[in-house]
């Protein structure tokens, strides 16, 4: 009887074929796995970038001042002795919290009192912006003042010091000086450093580049050629 068996072994090439079937698949899943992690190609062929999400500048930034439209105190404790002359006040020899009064209109400035213990002490006066020291010299109804330029909100300003004690202000006409820079100090009450008046500041700001020292105008309009400080001190 022949033997059969032998038909039914299984071919060599066989199993090649079905470990060749096996390592296809394999290559096919790694390739499947790859295609996932490669970024998004447009019609164009060019590849898409992911977009961070970081802000990107398309210009140079502003840089915010915050001190725009300030200035600083002209002395110390500067809101506090404002307690007889605000800026706008109608006076005359006849009405006044001051008394005597030898001024007549509508107060163009503010005056910083002093107390009663800086009566015999030297006050300091502070510079109020960055500016050119234009002018110092007596003026009649101030003594000493100084006048300086500055900017302030765009425009320009002329800020006047008034009732100086001359001397003490060392920086000369035309020189820079800096916001918080003692300019001088306080003439003394009732004498030629303040040609008669009490010991305090008249603080004006006139708007425009012409020294103005006018402390006093005779209407309300004219009042809008000057800004009360207070409005702007930081």
């Amino acid at each position: 009887m022949e033997n059969n068996a032998s038909k039914f072994q299984p071919r060599p090439y066989a199993a090649v074929i079905f470990a060749g079937f096996l390592l296809l698949v394999f290559v096919w899943g790694i390739w499947q796995a790859g295609q996932k992690k490669q970024p998004a190609v447009n019609p164009s062929g060019m590849v898409k970038k992911t977009q961070s999400s970081q802000p990107v500048a398309t210009s140079t930034p502003v840089v915010a001042n915050a001190d725009a439209g300030k200035l600083l105190a002209p002395i110390s404790k500067a809101q506090e002795r404002v307690t007889k002359k605000p800026f706008g006040l109608k006076v005359s020899p006849h009405s006044s919290p001051v008394s005597p009064e030898r001024f007549s209109g509508y107060h163009t400035g503010v005056d910083f009192e002093t107390f009663a213990d800086e009566q015999d002490a030297e006050v300091p006066v502070f510079a109020v912006c960055d500016g050119t020291l234009v002018e110092k010299r007596f003026a009649s109804g101030y003594g000493g003042v100084a006048v300086q330029s500055c900017r302030l909100d765009n425009q320009d300003i002329t800020v006047v010091y008034g009732h100086l004690k001359l001397v003490s202000v060392s920086a000369k006409a035309g020189s820079t000086l800096t916001a918080g820079e003692q300019l001088g100090v306080l003439g003394k009450g009732y004498s030629s450093e303040t040609d008669g008046e009490r010991k305090h500041l008249h603080l004006g700001i006139h708007i425009g580049k012409a020294v103005n020292l006018a402390g006093y105008v005779k209407t309300p309009a004219e009042l809008s050629s000057w800004l009360n400080i207070l409005k702007y001190l930081k």
